[in-house]
């Protein structure tokens, strides 16, 4: 299935959840907000939140600096 991550189109497999995309994403360790289309999904339920063919995710994530 197609989705758009973060602008950009991505073919992930049928049944993909929101931790396993960011999984693939080598992200899992990094602290992270995911949105699908356009409504925030709470970290707790990332293991059971599976994504559609279609939807739109923005990760962002933490990034450190002065």
């Amino acid at each position: 299935m197609r989705l758009d991550v973060n602008g950009e189109s991505r073919d992930v497999p049928h049944g993909t959840t929101i931790a396993e995309l960011v999984e693939q994403l080598g992200l899992a360790k990094s602290a992270c907000a995911v949105e699908v289309n356009r409504e925030l999904a709470p970290k707790a339920s990332h293991t059971q939140h599976t994504l559609a063919d279609g939807d739109v995710v923005e990760i962002v994530t933490l990034v450190g600096g002065g």
